[in-house]
Order: structure tokens, then sequence, then C-alpha cells
């Protein structure tokens, strides 16, 4: 893993470093790179908030980005003690 230290190009606050990818012969590679800066008073200043990537709160997809199934749904209307519907 990088042990350096990343900064904002804008300001030179100290940021988090994150992990973005690329393809290099068929496989995925992580690449580090300087995150968002959060200081309020520069130019580059990113605000606190829920990350793009992730799944939004009440949202049933699981982060996948498609809507649950009707199974899915279905399972839980009826709850983990509902007896199963019969099939003939």
């Amino acid at each position: 893993m990088d042990r350096e230290q990343r900064v904002c190009s804008a300001c030179g606050e100290p940021v988090q470093s994150v992990v973005r990818r690329h393809k290099t012969l068929g496989a995925w590679v992580p690449r580090w790179a300087a995150g968002p800066c959060h200081n309020p008073d520069c130019e580059a200043y990113v605000e606190a908030g829920p990350q793009p990537h992730l799944a939004a709160p009440g949202d049933d997809s699981g982060g996948r980005g498609h809507p649950a199934g009707p199974e899915r749904s279905a399972a839980s209307e009826e709850g983990p003690g509902a007896p199963a519907a019969r099939s003939s």
C-alpha cells in the first residue's frame, strides 16, 4: 500500500488517499490518488456527504444500481416466520 501523504493541489492541506482502478492487461489494478479537499476555505472544497458509489438510505438495491426483484420484495413483506406458499 502507498504510504505517501497526499495534499490538495489548490491549498496544500493534507487529504485522504482514495483508491481508483484502471485496467491493465485485462486485470483491474488499484491506483491510489488524492481524495477530495474538505477545507472550507479552499477553492477545490468538496462538502462531506454520502458517497456516490454507496446505496442511499432506504434503497433496497444493495448498491447494485437496480431495484430489488419480486422475490426479494415478497419475502420482506411476509417476514421470516410466515409459512411458505405451496407448490403443486
